[in-house]
């Protein structure tokens, strides 16, 4: 018997699959830009990226506004500085980062939601008990919606050689009221995240990942890798700012 023949199309896929992990593996955050103007195609590029995102029954409940104004910018990163002092004021203890680098951000992207379309899911729509489960999971569908689409530019962003950085300290309704209006973004929709990109000022690293055994189960979850509510407790107080900022070559 001759030399099994490789079937093109199985060598093609994994060879699509590993650009698409040269770019998954290759995506940092980073909070510290080189200067730099993005170009319009690569904002156009970005969101084209997450315009192909899924989401529930396909409603597509995003927006994104592009910010280049630097007078804006600057607004925006002061209200997230003041967020991080708030922060300190209140001794949550949480590694906060410094939001100071929002304003050198050559690329930033606000994406918007509208909550409204979770009345597009499954629910009742009667105000019922069992209509508030479901509204309560239509909610989680449509945040899982968004953030497929911010996730979908993020890798874009890193494709075009960027470093990227997701900013999900927008929730709070202080914060909304301040740059919503900003932005002329209506009171009753959502900004959800924030994301800032460009060359990275200083070389980006990779930060710790878990192991695949550690996250992947085979038709049962493997009980060993279950978390008490004692040792998440443990791994916030001793091991989360660790895991949150030095780079996977520094994490034991």
């Amino acid at each position: 018997m001759g030399d099994q023949v490789a079937d093109p199309a199985v060598s093609a896929n994994l060879q699509r699959y590993s650009s698409l992990m040269e770019v998954v593996a290759t995506r940092h955050t980073c909070r510290a830009f080189a200067p730099f103007e993005v170009p319009r195609e690569h904002y156009e590029m970005i969101l084209e990226a997450a315009r192909h995102a899924p989401s529930g029954a396909n409603t597509q409940p995003w927006h994104f506004v592009i910010v280049t104004d630097p007078e804006v910018k600057a607004r925006i990163s002061a209200a997230f500085v003041e967020e991080q002092l708030k922060r300190a004021r209140l001794r949550m203890g949480f590694p906060t980062p410094n939001y100071k680098g929002v304003v050198n951000a050559p690329g930033l992207i606000v994406i918007v939601a509208d909550f409204r379309w979770v009345r597009a899911f499954p629910v009742l729509n009667d105000g019922s008990g069992i209509d508030l489960a479901y509204k309560q999971n239509a909610e989680r569908i449509l945040v899982q919606s968004v953030a497929a689409a911010t996730m979908a530019a993020h890798l874009a962003a890193t494709a075009l050689g960027y470093g990227v950085w997701w900013i999900t300290a927008i929730g709070q309704e202080a914060i909304q009221r301040q740059i919503k209006p900003l932005l002329g973004v209506p009171q009753g929709l959502s900004i959800i995240d924030v994301m800032c990109f460009g060359p990275p000022l200083n070389q980006p690293y990779k930060r710790y990942k878990k192991p695949l055994n550690q996250i992947v189960s085979w038709n049962r979850y493997n009980p060993d890798n279950y978390n008490s509510d004692e040792q998440i407790d443990e791994w916030i107080k001793m091991e989360r700012h660790q895991w949150m900022y030095r780079d996977e070559s520094k994490v034991d």
